[in-house]
Formats: structure tokens, C-alpha cells, sequence
């Protein structure tokens, strides 16, 4: 892992790793969460893969293509670990074929806006989940796999917001004044 969180990472995971605990059993909320953010995860791909085959931009294009793999990884790891705790895999949607953008009709088609906007917002709910689900662990194994997911959304959330800036599709709250600030 190469992010600005890898010495914390390190730190977190050996004190986590030289915890001489026994494992116990997931609770039912651990289980939980993580049913619902590996369907959580698969139905982003989808989306992600609505806005490869509508895009004909390419730094979006790259901007999809890496939350692919940031999703694809996390739920290959998440899915590991459901194997060998037991816990069942959810049925989830299947993959989008690949189409060509320019033959989707306008009517239909998402703007690059909408797309990256749409992934801001799945990423906001990604990162709310990790730290939920985090704060729910008991378990340091289960607890780690959270904080680095959260801490993967982080590091791609930095370079999303650059693109939107860039890009002008921030979208930005009226600005507060307070009453008797200067104008």
C-alpha cells in the first residue's frame, strides 16, 4: 500500500497483529456489514461501469477505471475473508456489457457531470460505511480490513475532488454570511 497512511497502517496493524487474543466468533452486526458493503461495492461497480461505457472523456475514463479496481480489490479481499468466516455472499447484479457511448441516445445518456457526482456520492457513502463498520468491529482483524478500505476511499477521494475542481462540478452549498460580516 502506497498512500500518505501507510506508516499509520503499519503501526496499526502490528500492535493489531501482536494482540495475543483468541478469535472469536463474528457478531451478527460485523456480518452484517459486511453483507451489505460487499453489495454495496458490487453495485458501484455497475454504476462504474455505466459511466465507461457513456463517457467518451478521458480523464473520467481513468478516473472509472481506477474506483474499478479500488472496488474490485476490496471486494476480492471482503469476499476472502466472508469465505473463510463462513458468512454467505449476496447475490448481486451482473456485470454491464460493454456498449459504445456515442450510440446511447441523449435522453438517456449521462453527462461526465452526472457520472463523476454520482461516483462523489457512492464514495461518501463507501467512506460512511468503512467507519461505521470499523467503529462496529470487536474483532482487530475485521477492524483493520475496515481502515484500510476507508483509508483507500481517502487517497482516491483526494484525486476525485482535484478532477471536479478542475472540471468545475463541485457541486458547492450557498455560502454563509453572518449577519453583520462584511460583504
Amino acid at each position: 500500500m502506497s498512500n500518505p497512511f501507510e506508516a499509520v497502517w503499519n503501526y496499526l496493524k502490528q500492535t493489531v497483529d501482536n494482540v495475543e487474543e483468541p478469535k472469536s466468533p463474528l457478531h451478527v452486526i460485523e456480518v452484517g456489514d459486511c453483507w451489505k458493503y460487499m453489495t454495496m461495492m458490487e453495485e458501484f461497480i455497475r454504476y462504474e461501469e455505466i459511466g465507461l461505457n457513456t463517457t467518451v472523456d478521458d480523464e473520467v475514463k481513468e478516473m472509472l477505471n481506477d474506483v474499478v479496481k479500488i472496488c474490485e480489490g476490496q471486494v476480492q479481499r471482503l469476499g476472502q475473508f466472508m469465505k473463510n468466516e463462513g458468512i454467505p455472499l449476496p447475490d448481486v447484479t451482473s456485470s454491464k456489457p460493454t456498449s459504445e457511448p456515442n450510440d446511447i441516445p441523449l435522453g438517456v445518456k449521462l453527462t461526465d457531470d452526472e457520472i463523476v457526482n454520482g461516483i462523489a456520492f457512492k464514495l461518501v457513502a463507501c467512506m460512511r460505511e468503512c467507519a461505521k463498520a470499523q467503529a462496529d468491529s470487536i474483532r482487530g482483524d475485521i477492524g483493520m480490513m475496515w481502515l484500510q478500505f476507508f483509508s483507500e476511499w481517502v487517497t482516491f477521494g483526494t484525486t476525485l475532488k482535484t478532477l471536479m475542481r478542475k472540471r468545475g462540478w463541485i457541486k458547492v452549498p450557498p455560502y454563509y454570511y453572518p449577519p453583520g460580516s462584511p460583504n
